[in-house]
């Protein structure tokens, strides 16, 4: 999913284009998940990301376009055109790594599974936490890492800090590069 505008981190480019550690965040997690089992990479990009969908065709990735009517819509569509079961990532998730999305898979079964991480986390590591639901007594924030099938929801916590850190303002930008191996 890297149809964002990134607004927030107040960049000179659309958000999937921020560079960490010397390369686009969405370049990033494409090479984390061509590097896993994962079978096939689509990038879903919305008209208000045209520099990404550019860049990504460059790349030789399969585009997926979205109206860009938000990340729901977005992604029922991108849901619609591939089918299920799918892992669905966001592009603003630098640290992603080909062992964490083979975890989720195997984690999942097939079935659907939301993998989120405590908001503590977030907060200790100084990673902003903008999203944030209680489960079974604590914070949790999700971590832009989904398994959907057709099945109901399970939820995995992580307390691995590369899922902790999505990338939505200057100082996310900036403990996603002092965190990079």
């Amino acid at each position: 999913m890297c149809g964002g505008r990134g607004t927030r981190l107040d960049a000179a480019v659309e958000k999937p284009l921020v560079d960490v550690c010397g390369r686009p965040m969405v370049d990033r997690v494409a090479d984390a998940l061509a590097g896993s089992r994962v079978d096939a990479v689509f990038a879903v990009v919305s008209p208000h990301a045209p520099a990404t969908r550019e860049h990504l065709a460059d790349r030789g990735l399969s585009i997926l376009d979205a109206p860009g009517d938000g990340y729901v819509e977005d992604l029922d569509r991108a849901l619609s055109a591939v089918g299920t079961p799918a892992i669905t990532v966001a592009a603003d998730l630098p640290l992603l790594a080909p062992d964490l999305v083979d975890d989720a898979l195997d984690r999942a079964g097939g079935d659907s599974l939301a993998v989120c991480v405590p908001a503590a986390l977030k907060r200790r590591l100084g990673a902003s936490a903008d999203t944030t639901f209680e489960r079974g007594g604590r914070e949790l924030a999700p971590a832009g890492l989904n398994v959907v099938a057709d099945t109901e929801d399970t939820m995995y916590v992580s307390y691995d800090a590369r899922l902790a850190v999505n990338v939505n303002r200057p100082s996310d930008a900036t403990l996603a590069e002092e965190l990079c191996d």
